[in-house]
This record gives C-alpha cells, sequence and structure tokens, in this order.
C-alpha cells in the first residue's frame, strides 16, 4: 500500500493539472470570442465568463467609455481654439464710392495736376528748349504718347478705375479662454459623470452576479431534481419487476402490479418534466453568461451545504455599516448630489464675466484683372512703356495681424440665473431625501436577506435529519419486504418519502445559496475574491 501512494498521488496531481489547464484554456478561448460547442463551468468561472461576456456588462463598458470622452471634449473648451479661414471673390460689377458726393470732383482734377507739375518743371529746369504749354496740348501730346506706345491705361478705357475683380482672403485665427467659470465646473461635471458611470458598471456586475449564480442554482437544482427522480424511476422499475414475479407466484394480486405500473408510469413522466425544465435552465444561464444558447454547457457542482458558507456576520446593523462602505449605488446618490453641485456652480457661472485672449492673421489680396502699370520714359515726357504685373505682386497683397482680449458679462437677465439657481438647490434637496430612502431601503434589504438566510439553514438542518430517518425508513422496509412482511406498496411509499427528503434538502440548500447571493449584494460585497 505504501508504494502504491506516491502512484496514486501522481495521478491525482496529474487529473487536477488536467482540468485546471482544460478550464483556463476554455476560458481563453472565450475571451477571444471563440466560443467552444461543449464547456464545463462551476459558478465561479460562470462569473469570470459573465464579466467578459455578459452584455450588458459590455453595454456598461462603453458608457464609461463614452464618459472618458466627455472629459476630453470639456477639456477642450479651454484649450486653444485655432481656425482657419479662406474666400474669394469675384467682383462682376464694382459701383463708384464716390457717387452722389462732391468727392469724384477731386479725381476729375488728377489730370490738370499732371499738366502744371509739368509746367513747373518745364519752367525751372533751366533748360530753354522746355517751355510751359496750354493744357489742351498737354492732354492731346500725352494721348499721343499713350496711342504710338499702344497703351490704354486703366480707367482711360471707360472702365471704373476704382473696381478690383478678384479679392482674397486667407486667415488664422486664434482665441485662448483666461477665464471662464461654466468651462472648469464643466470638466469637474464631465470627471463627476465618469465615476457614476463607473459606480453604475460596478453596480451592473453586482446585479449580474446575483442573476448568474441565481441561474446556476436554478440549473443545478433541476439537474439534482433529474438525478433524484431518476434514480426513483429505477428503483421503482425494480419494484415493478419483483411484483410481477410475486404475481406469477401467487404471493401478490394483479392489482399490486398494475398499480406499480401506473406509478412508474406517472413518475416517467414527471423525470420527463424535469429534464425539459433542466434543459431550459441551462439554456437560460447560456444567455445570461453571453454564449450561444446551442452551446452544450455541463456544469460542475452540488448543492450541498458546509460551514464555510455561512457570511462573515449576519447582524443587520454590522452589514448595514459594511453596505453604505461597499455598495455602488450609495455611492452614486452621494455622487449625484455632487454632480447636482457641479451643475449649481455651471449655473452660477452666469454671474461672472468671461475673458478671452484673441489673435488674428490674414493674408488679403486685391488682384485686378487688367494688371498693366504705365509709366513715362525717363527723361521723355511724353513717351510711355508698360508692363504687366504678376499675380501675386506685392503691390496687390498685404498681410494683416490683430491681437486682443475679448471681455463678457451678462449684468442683467431678468433673474433668469438667479431662478436656475434655486431650481439646483431644489434638486439638491431632493436628491438628499432620495439618498435618506435609498439608505432604510438598505438597511431592510440586508434585514430581510438575513431571515432568508436564518429561515433556508433551519430548513437544511432540519432535512438533514429528515434524510437519514428516511433512509432508516427505505432501508426498513426493504428487509421488510424481503423477508415476506412487508408490502411492495410500504416500499414504494418509503421510497417516495426518501425522494421527496432529498428534493427538501436541495431547495433547502438552493433557497440558501440564493439567500447567501441576495445578502452579498445587499453588502455590496465584491464579486470575486481575486
Amino acid at each position: 500500500m505504501k508504494n502504491l501512494l506516491p502512484i496514486i498521488l501522481l495521478f491525482t496531481l496529474f487529473f487536477a493539472t488536467a482540468s485546471i489547464l482544460q478550464v483556463n484554456a476554455q476560458q481563453a478561448a472565450i475571451q477571444n470570442g471563440e466560443i467552444p460547442d461543449e464547456i464545463t463551468i462551476t459558478v465561479d468561472e460562470a462569473l469570470q465568463i459573465a464579466l467578459v461576456n455578459n452584455y450588458m456588462l459590455r453595454r456598461g463598458l462603453l458608457d464609461v467609455e463614452n464618459a472618458e470622452a466627455q472629459i476630453r471634449e470639456a477639456w477642450g473648451s479651454v484649450y486653444p481654439q485655432l481656425s482657419a479661414s479662406g474666400n474669394y471673390t469675384r467682383n462682376l460689377q464694382t459701383p463708384n464710392p464716390f457717387a452722389g458726393s462732391d468727392a469724384g470732383g477731386l479725381f476729375e482734377t488728377l489730370g490738370a495736376l499732371e499738366w502744371l507739375a509739368y509746367n513747373e518743371a518745364a519752367r525751372t529746369d533751366g533748360n530753354p528748349d522746355t517751355q510751359p504749354i496750354p493744357i489742351d496740348e498737354f492732354f492731346d501730346r500725352q494721348q499721343a504718347g499713350f496711342e504710338e506706345a499702344g497703351i490704354t491705361p486703366p480707367g482711360l478705357d471707360g472702365s471704373n478705375p476704382f473696381a478690383v475683380e478678384n479679392q482674397f482672403q486667407f486667415g488664422l485665427a486664434l482665441n485662448q479662454t483666461i477665464y471662464n467659470g461654466a468651462a472648469f465646473a464643466a470638466i469637474r461635471g464631465a470627471r463627476q459623470i465618469r465615476e457614476l458611470n463607473e459606480e453604475q458598471t460596478k453596480l451592473d456586475q453586482q446585479i449580474v452576479a446575483d442573476q448568474i449564480r441565481t441561474s446556476f442554482y436554478t440549473a443545478l437544482l433541476a439537474k439534482e431534481q433529474v438525478d433524484v427522480i431518476r434514480a426513483s424511476v429505477q428503483r421503482l422499475r425494480e419494484t415493478v419487476d419483483e411484483t410481477a414475479k410475486a404475481v406469477q407466484a401467487g404471493v401478490l394480486s394483479k392489482f399490486d402490479r398494475v398499480s406499480a405500473e401506473v406509478e412508474l408510469v406517472n413518475l416517467e413522466t414527471s423525470l420527463i418534466e424535469v429534464e425539459n425544465q433542466a434543459d431550459l435552465a441551462i439554456k437560460n444561464l447560456a444567455l445570461q453568461l453571453g454564449i450561444p444558447t446551442r452551446t452544450t454547457l455541463n456544469l460542475r457542482g452540488a448543492l450541498e451545504y458546509n460551514d464555510s458558507m455561512l457570511p462573515e456576520t449576519l447582524d443587520p446593523q454590522m452589514a448595514y455599516e459594511m453596505a453604505l462602505q461597499l455598495r455602488p449605488d450609495i455611492r452614486q446618490s452621494e455622487g449625484l448630489i455632487d454632480l447636482l453641485n457641479v451643475e449649481q456652480d455651471i449655473t452660477r457661472a452666469g454671474f461672472l464675466p468671461t475673458v478671452s485672449a484673441f489673435a488674428n492673421a490674414a493674408y488679403i489680396g486685391q488682384v485686378p484683372s487688367n494688371r498693366v502699370s504705365v509709366r513715362p520714359v525717363e527723361g521723355q515726357d511724353f513717351t510711355f512703356t508698360s508692363e504687366s504685373r504678376r499675380f501675386f505682386d506685392n503691390s496687390y497683397w498685404n498681410p494683416a495681424v490683430a491681437v486682443g482680449i475679448q471681455f463678457s458679462w451678462q449684468i442683467f437677465n431678468g433673474f433668469q440665473t438667479r431662478m436656475r439657481v434655486e431650481q439646483g438647490r431644489i434638486a439638491i434637496r431632493q436628491a438628499e431625501i432620495d439618498r435618506e430612502f435609498q439608505k432604510n431601503a438598505v438597511y431592510l434589504e440586508i434585514e430581510q436577506a438575513v431571515r432568508n438566510l436564518e429561515n433556508a439553514l433551519k430548513r437544511i438542518q432540519s432535512q438533514e435529519r429528515n434524510i437519514e430517518q428516511a433512509q432508516l425508513n427505505y432501508e426498513f422496509a426493504l428487509s421488510r419486504l424481503a423477508e415476506g412482511v412487508g408490502t411492495p406498496l410500504q416500499e414504494r411509499q418509503a421510497s417516495s418519502l426518501l425522494d421527496q427528503s432529498r428534493v427538501n434538502y436541495l431547495s433547502a440548500v438552493y433557497d440558501y445559496l440564493v439567500a447567501l447571493s441576495n445578502y452579498e449584494k445587499a453588502i455590496g460585497k465584491p464579486i470575486l475574491n481575486d
């Protein structure tokens, strides 16, 4: 025996290691979206799968991601704002800007000014060959010079001398918030929303965990009931066979055989119904786990009670103090009040000014379609030359830069801001009343969960003793039947009592496990220890 002990331990270690590797492999496959056709899980493994794969939890995590995006969006309101703009305008017809005023006469005298400048230069240059000339001769000689050079200066062709056909503008605008109470409060509000969503995710996890445990235990109870009824059917079949033999031997009447056969058919019908319920319970568990219901789901575990299942405390007051620290929904209520206070700060910001700095830079172009430039040849007053300027000539394009500070303050808006502040104060008070009610409801929930645990525990202890008595009664009925003292009816009654005792025990353990799950949810206990 001593020589076999190491071999037994080795095989035990081998099968345990293989089981662990199989569990880890199937969990990794589920997390990667690869659902095996058949998986075997315990209740803790079901919880781990649900935390990754449950539909509600996956959707809740997206709310947390959305809250992160809202925080970044709120910060964006105080970051520098940079924008670019550009436009092009084609002026098909431009009005005379001096129409309707006497300013137009000033431009009509520009030609005369050129004649006066020419005559003044002729008198003062000391050259006897140059003499002042009449204004008509000046214009005639100037026009002859234009025609000789083949030039028609802009404005002399009948076009509007003030028209610029092509206008361009490209610019950058930079704005930086210096003070905006609403913007900074909005950042704090976005952070508070993220915390609320995180607490909601934790609350969803606890709700899902309670649902998964209940569904797992429900499926396990149905499976155990199937085993109990199947064993009962097997025993009853043996009883029917023994009864048939006794009828042939003339020991029992046909009535006993028919009664046993009818009872067997009824029990087999009950077995079919319980098997169907067990299958549906397992499919419901698969749906809550977020895996296809067509997957074959095997449950590892048994509905058995031991003292390690007792919670740390069953004192309602101590459990209530734990709940105030652990329950996500209570922290949510506190966070909601904080969020309402932030909204109050945003509303109060309406009493304060907003200040921002800005810087604008633009590059403006006014480019005429006729870009011909006319100038006299040096030393020859009535001989002209021309050149066509480039599109991007510096004379057409000019930069523009401006910086400054903007200040805005709404001094009076008909008491609207003050009334919004009052509404916010009322909302905060309502949230505080809701929190007070919630705490009282939590205490009642814990007290009810503790009573359910205590009642289920008493039933378990009672049914444990009852199973022992039913087992002794059944063995006694078998002995009496074998000795010819008892009857098959007594044996079937004893067997039925034993089965009912086992089912009652399983139901008591089921109620205890469900009550324990409700209790852990009521105090906000973390779902997994690791």
